[in-house]
């Protein structure tokens, strides 16, 4: 499910470190965030669908491994993120 060219700007607009920012792993895991949960919910209603179960899983462990990353190198923003997130209750 890719997203609409409005929510991406607007999330890495709200995300990023600088101007000129779109990759930093914040950035990335916001992105990958927001595609998970419409993907969730599009396996909700069909759920035999297993190519997109494949690719969700693909993509909840390439946000672990982001956000294991950003744990390690700036523990702040990890926790700040998390937070704004909604992820780890």
């Amino acid at each position: 499910m890719a997203l609409d060219a409005q929510v991406k700007t607007s999330l890495i607009e709200s995300y990023r470190r600088s101007e000129h920012d779109s990759g930093s792993p914040e950035v990335q895991v916001a992105l990958l965030t927001t595609r998970i949960n419409s993907l969730t919910e599009h396996l909700r209603q069909h759920k035999h669908d297993f190519h997109s179960r494949r690719g969700l899983l693909m993509m909840v462990s390439k946000r672990t491994r982001l956000l294991r990353y950003l744990q390690e190198k700036n523990r702040e923003k990890y926790l700040e993120l998390i937070k704004r997130l909604g992820l780890r209750k």
